[in-house]
């Protein structure tokens, strides 16, 4: 362990701006090779002590916790660590191709994958598999693995089908900030459909040169997603197309201090988002005693009809918003006045813009100013 320590420190003391790019490049490589190679000998270590049992003289009930506590890893990282270190008992040639840096641990991991799925199998081909695997990417090894795996026992394959469609799932729940989180687990039929919508989806994003995230481009993309298929394809419910349903005070919506402004699912919104949903949306007004009892409910009118929003299209092409490219299928109308201040609804007080645009518009204040192809955005009073 001195001799290791030694050469961290000697690392550690180089200065790294005088080295030249191939020299950091073949540093890069060679530190991964090693991390690799010192991961076989934490593995080692802890199935001796596991098989010990070592840690119960320091009161720990496992090997994990130990790990968990004196090693600083997560509780799911040390678990599979240890789950590790008991797999490789039984992967010798899989154990000393990690040891010689030949494999990296993610290969490891789904070599062992594969040992748990089918181990009598595994144990004819492991010197077989171990060599296909090393000169591939981490994505092809998974790739050959599942391959292997299906052509091991081709009859257990509608099996794992059905119980991977069996162990579907889809959690939602709503945070103490008020953002919603999605979870979820899909069967790879279904995996594959929701990852080819969010690829077209995402197809969109990036051809307006958004800086987003990748990561912020899907969940952009599945809320458009969603947002389409409720505009033109979901059916009827109770006598009417889904929607969301906003209760906003018309104080909040003419910008005087409003006491509601919620929507019937995830509850309280801030007041701008409801005025930009007000923007294009059915507008049903009730008339309330108080804070909560209906004395009487109006007829539900579109604030943007379908012939004005087919005008908007062909005047407008696609999101007006000064270098966006977004195509007119992804925008909405926006109120210039907005219909709660005296706006009127007809193509002059009316411009397309695209939902994140939309956002940025209402939350930061933005005034837009339409004079012909010519569009203006400054700042609100």
């Amino acid at each position: 362990m001195s001799a290791l320590r030694s050469a961290l420190d000697e690392l550690s003391t180089e200065v790294l701006e005088r080295s030249a790019s191939d020299v950091l490049e073949a540093d890069l490589v060679e530190i991964r090779r090693a991390l690799d190679a010192l991961e076989s000998e934490f593995l080692r270590r802890v199935t001796e002590v596991e098989r010990r049992r070592s840690f119960e003289r320091h009161g720990y009930l496992s090997a994990t916790s130990f790990l968990v506590d004196r090693c600083g890893l997560s509780g799911a990282a040390a678990s599979e660590r240890v789950r590790m270190s008991r797999a490789l008992r039984h992967m010798p040639v899989a154990r000393q191709a990690l040891a010689e840096a030949e494999l990296s641990y993610g290969q490891i991991r789904y070599l062992a994958q594969a040992r748990d799925a089918q181990p009598d199998a595994f144990a004819d081909h492991e010197a077989t598999m171990v060599e296909a695997v090393a000169p591939l990417s981490l994505a092809d090894t998974r790739r050959l693995i599942d391959h292997w795996c299906q052509a091991v026992l081709p009859d257990e394959s509608t099996a794992r089908m059905e119980a991977m469609t069996a162990d579907r799932r889809l959690f939602v729940s709503r945070t103490f900030a008020g953002m919603i989180r999605l979870d979820g687990w899909f069967d790879p039929i279904d995996g594959d459909t929701i990852l080819t919508a969010l690829a077209a989806a995402t197809a969109e994003k990036d051809k307006a040169r958004d800086d987003a995230s990748p990561a912020q481009r899907r969940a952009d993309g599945l809320a458009e997603i969603c947002r389409q298929w409720l505009a033109n394809g979901a059916p009827a419910m109770g006598g009417e197309r889904p929607h969301i349903d906003v209760i906003v005070d018309l104080d909040t919506l003419e910008k005087r201090a409003g006491k509601r402004c919620e929507t019937s699912r995830v509850g309280v919104i801030d007041p701008e988002s409801a005025r930009m949903l007000a923007c294009d949306a059915g507008v049903a007004r009730i008339i309330t005693s108080g804070p909560s009892e209906p004395l009487d409910v109006g007829r539900r009118t579109r604030t943007i009809p379908s012939a004005i929003r087919r005008a908007l299209v062909v005047r407008d092409g696609g999101c007006r918003f000064p270098g966006c490219d977004r195509p007119s299928h992804w925008c909405e109308g926006h109120h210039i006045q907005h219909w709660a201040e005296g706006g009127e609804t007809k193509l002059d007080n009316l411009v397309l813009i695209c939902r994140r645009h939309h956002r940025m518009v209402h939350h930061r204040g933005l005034e837009i100013d339409v004079n012909g192809a010519a569009v203006e955005i400054r700042a609100g009073p």
